[in-house]
């Protein structure tokens, strides 16, 4: 990989783990006041990130209809269970015990598929990955208390769904295209969804807002970059970075919610994202080990 490969994909990693981190911000201050309903919140995001997206593509390519190769269903339905359960995972559950949940999934999934694809663990990865759980672990550990078994399976399923998604996003040639493709196809998932929930509807015009700005910019835009970045990323690299997104929530919450910044969060974000660092550069200094 060239030097100017590398930064782009420092960039674009760098760029969707803020979105990430911005996004888990504003499901939080939509679901956790109850300002809309789970399924509304999953429809208008999904929505509205096809919304922004299906233009883009269609523009940037003079107005010519986006050909791709297959059909989106699969990734579609993968983007689909993972916006749907982490919505209705985190009416039950806390952030902290959702956060632990949803990346210890993702995870799973991601180095799972590594180790089977012949990727291996370097020193400087082994150090790094052990590091970023020990954070993790630290930052959520207060809140991680008989959580609720149903919102527990939500997240879990959330976590399996999205790491997934990443792997099926790893070789694309066109990362808006295929972006775009998929929240397009979710939407029919997401309007049936909210169907068949309308007994629970509940809306206002702060939670609608709050979708709209998760679904275009930090969902649907983010996204974007991420499948960018997945294509200078391992399978085990991308799974690891990914631990720093609780940090970063954590230290938005502090920032933009008013919540206390304490010598856990401290200790915690130091741990996640040194270890994301350690790992980051260990990989570049071991040289890559990746079995194509």
């Amino acid at each position: 990989m060239s030097a100017r490969a590398s930064v782009g994909t420092l960039a674009a990693t760098a760029f969707a783990l803020v979105a990430f981190a911005s996004n888990s911000l504003l499901c939080r201050l939509a679901l956790g006041s109850g300002s809309i309903d789970a399924s509304s919140f999953t429809t208008l995001r999904i929505a509205s990130g096809a919304a922004l997206l299906a233009p883009l593509a269609f523009s940037r390519r003079g107005g010519h209809a986006v050909k791709t190769r297959g059909l989106p269903w699969i990734s579609a339905g993968f983007l689909f269970l993972y916006a749907a359960a982490f919505s209705f995972a985190y009416v039950s559950l806390s952030a902290g015990t959702g956060a632990l949940l949803l990346f210890g999934a993702v995870q799973a999934i991601m180095i799972a598929w590594a180790i089977r694809s012949g990727e291996g663990f370097g020193l400087f990865e082994g150090v790094g990955l052990v590091a970023a759980i020990a954070g993790l672990v630290v930052l959520v550990a207060p809140g991680v208390r008989a959580p609720s078994l149903a919102g527990s399976a939500l997240m879990l399923v959330a976590g399996g769904a999205w790491g997934c998604y990443s792997l099926r996003g790893r070789n694309g040639d066109d990362p808006l295209a295929a972006t775009s493709r998929n929240f397009l196809a979710a939407v029919p998932l997401t309007v049936a969804l909210s169907a068949a929930s309308l007994g629970a509807l509940h809306l206002s015009t702060r939670g609608v807002m709050v979708a709209v700005a998760s679904g275009a910019v930090t969902s649907g835009l983010g996204y974007v970059v991420w499948y960018q970045a997945l294509r200078g990323l391992t399978s085990i690299r991308a799974a690891i970075v990914q631990l720093a997104v609780p940090a970063l929530a954590a230290l938005g919450g502090v920032a933009f919610l008013g919540e206390r910044l304490t010598l856990r969060l401290v200790v915690s974000g130091i741990l996640i994202l040194g270890g994301v660092a350690l790992a980051t550069v260990g990989r570049e200094r071991e040289g890559p080990r990746d079995v194509e």
